[in-house]
């Protein structure tokens, strides 16, 4: 069994790049039996949320979100970052034995700092707290998007500098690829995105929804032409909401001609209400029962806590910031 550890920031309404991206992957491995840990990241989503009232709602719409999905704390455990401090500790720790050139060369940083992030040190250490996350429950396996593979790199850097100064103490993680998180557009063709405010919200109206993929941006060749399926957004998630069956036929139609986008968006908006149907009524059953999912995240936290502590015992005995240090093993 392997232990799979993954976290999302609660920066804002979950939408269905989210679910295609990452969340529908976390529910195959838990139902693949394997050990797994996910948490709410809101010691990370201060980096970009201030607003105590914000973070708090968001945090709590992540974890009805992500319960309503199918994450199920019988077979995950599922928590908030914030209710294992220790891992604030093991950042500290890990940053005594992070080389400087490390951090400056990762490209998140520059890239959120291009988005109009005011920098901070929080932002510029993200990577730290990102690998005290990941060495703290001893994960195996780390699913991230392409576009996180580079910070996992990081997280395995520090954990070798690491075990080269304390002894063999940290698991070195391997990445699990999320293709699909780099492929999901948004309604105006760009990733979809919170920050480009491009997003088919998950837990919006099935009416909201329609309506935003009617508007959503194709080109303007007309009915009687071919059609390339792969510069079309609305193609692009009718192959991830359809059958595989469906998806070649409708790229089929549309190298073929005599199609219109105004079909193929009305199926795409049938197939993605059909698919949130479930969720959002599970949704809405667990917006009227905040006690049940603060008790679901408190446990995990608790089971998390557990699993963190027994770790930092040695890498405090290790470091010799308590007990008797014991060298490199």
């Amino acid at each position: 069994m392997k232990r799979v550890l993954s976290g999302i920031q609660p920066s804002g309404r979950l939408h269905i790049g989210n679910y295609y991206g990452a969340m529908r992957q976390y529910l195959q491995l838990q139902g693949e039996g394997h050990e797994c840990y996910y948490f709410i990241a809101n010691y990370h989503a201060m980096t970009s949320v201030q607003e105590a009232e914000a973070l708090q709602e968001y945090t709590q719409e992540v974890a009805r979100g992500y319960l309503a999905v199918g994450i199920d704390p019988n077979k995950s455990i599922f928590f908030r970052q914030s209710d294992v401090p220790e891992v604030c500790e093991l950042t500290w720790i890990l940053s005594c034995v992070t080389p400087m050139g490390l951090l400056q060369r990762c490209h998140s940083y520059k890239e959120k700092i291009d988005q109009g992030l005011a920098p901070n040190h929080g932002l510029f250490c993200y990577p730290v707290l990102q690998a005290a996350d990941i060495l703290i429950y001893s994960s195996h396996i780390v699913p991230v998007g392409q576009d996180q593979k580079q910070h996992l790199e990081v997280t395995r850097d520090i954990a070798i500098k690491f075990n080269n100064t304390y002894g063999e103490i940290l698991t070195i993680p391997d990445a699990y690829i999320l293709e699909t998180a780099a492929v999901v557009p948004g309604v105006d063709g760009r990733k979809m995105s919170k920050s480009y405010n491009n997003t088919l919200e998950l837990f919006e109206s099935a009416k909201q929804t329609e309506k935003k993929i009617k508007r959503m941006v194709t080109d303007s060749t007309p009915v009687e032409e071919a059609k390339d399926p792969e510069k079309c957004a609305v193609f692009a998630l009718l192959s991830l909401a359809a059958s595989e069956d469906e998806a070649r036929q409708w790229e089929q139609r549309y190298r073929q001609g005599g199609m219109g986008y105004g079909e193929a968006k009305k199926r795409l908006a049938e197939l993605t209400n059909e698919l949130l149907a479930p969720f959002r009524q599970r949704y809405e059953e667990l917006g009227g029962d905040n006690d049940y999912v603060e008790d679901v995240l408190r446990e995990g936290g608790r089971k998390a806590r557990a699993a963190a502590q027994e770790l930092m015992e040695k890498i405090r005995s290790a470091t010799g910031i308590t007990g008797t240090a014991k060298g490199r093993s």
